[in-house]
């Protein structure tokens, strides 16, 4: 089993928590990306999972066996670095075979071929054996860099951002290729990434990480539909999640009040008469009302075209600016036109005003 258990795992540098009390599980042969800003802790769980730094506290398990104070070496993991750290004086099949050409025992040279070979025709790489790095592209390198760690056939693998240095086209190309070579192996993988995008098309479960903390971890559709605070709505998403500051009122019938701003929200239950609330809507939940009566009322103060989509940037009554995303060939505002909105009720998130936490 290539099950990877992190219990109470916290790291420290000084007066600095770089990751507080961690408790993961990822299960065998599950693909799970950890996801956060630069210091969010992410790049800490996979160093400390390869064994790069130790922890201060807690353990680390891939299955039943304790890994917390074992030397890279003896934990079976392989990794894959965003520079791809290929070796420029050896050929593509060199390279692929430098792991088991430096096992003790060394295995016999006939095993070593095949190996590699195997693995470059599982990456499709297989006419690329004689070349060397600077003579094959940066997605072909990246293929290496994984050939290398998948002749090792290890327990789990890591990647760190091994997209990063792609162009934008060749990350899409190479997200679907990664999924298509998880499901073929069906290996452990461990990927640590900043793109939200990657996380959610490559991921069996995104474990989303602020300030050394995770924050949640769950399908990425559960994610994205059901984030448990603030940061989780606003992090995960190609664009911002739209946020008002408010108060909920009502006994049966819950309405939102932001200044001039009222919304009905229907039959939900309050913990108190008036509370303070945070209401966050997505950009796609955002439409033109079918009447003046049935919005509020926006002002447009910019608009994107991005293809087969249009973003549009409004400004409330209250003062609030929030963003709409809709299709360019149902919609056409201009900047400066005045336009009645409306929040499709099923996509609002209520938090607490406070703490951030969702309110579900």
């Amino acid at each position: 089993m290539s099950t990877v258990t992190f219990r109470n795992v916290s790291k420290r540098y000084g007066a600095i928590t770089a990751l507080d009390d961690l408790d993961l599980e990822i299960g065998d042969g599950e693909f799970v990306s950890l996801l956060g800003p630069s210091g969010s802790g992410k790049s800490t769980t996979l160093n400390l999972l390869a064994g790069l730094i130790s922890a201060n506290s807690g353990t680390i398990h891939i299955g039943e066996r304790e890994i917390t104070h074992l030397p890279p070496e003896q934990r079976d993991l392989a990794m894959v670095f965003q520079n791809y750290a290929l070796y420029p004086h050896m050929t593509v099949a060199e390279n692929i075979a430098f792991p088991l050409e430096a096992r003790k025992p060394r295995p016999d040279k006939d095993v070593i071929s095949r190996s590699v070979e195997r693995v470059a025709e599982t990456l499709s790489i297989g006419n690329l054996l004689a070349r060397y790095p600077k003579e094959i592209s940066g997605g072909q390198q990246q293929r290496v860099a994984l050939g290398r760690a998948m002749v090792r056939d290890p327990r789990v693998f890591l990647l760190d951002e091994p997209l990063s240095n792609l162009d934008a086209r060749l990350r899409v190309r190479m997200r679907r290729d990664l999924k298509e070579l998880h499901r073929q192996l069906g290996s452990t993988i461990v990927y640590v990434t900043h793109d939200q995008s990657e996380a959610m098309t490559l991921s069996d479960r995104v474990a989303v990480f602020a300030q050394g903390r995770l924050q949640q971890v769950a399908p990425p559709r559960e994610i994205y539909d059901n984030p448990v605070n603030t940061f989780v709505a606003n992090f995960v998403g190609d664009r911002e999640t739209n946020f008002l500051d408010g108060v909920l009122e009502g006994d049966d019938y819950l309405t939102f009040h932001s200044g001039p701003v009222a919304l009905k929200l229907g039959k939900r239950q309050l913990k108190n008469a008036r509370q303070k609330v945070t209401l966050g809507v997505r950009p796609e939940a955002v439409a033109i009302a079918s009447s003046a009566t049935d919005g509020m009322r926006a002002e447009v103060i910019l608009t994107e075209l991005a293809g087969a989509e249009l973003f549009v940037y409004l400004r409330l009554a209250s003062g609030d600016e929030i963003g709409m995303r809709c299709d360019p060939r149902e919609v056409s505002v201009a900047t400066g036109e005045t336009v009645n909105v409306r929040f499709d009720p099923r996509q609002i998130h209520l938090f607490d005003q406070e703490s951030g936490q969702t309110l579900a």
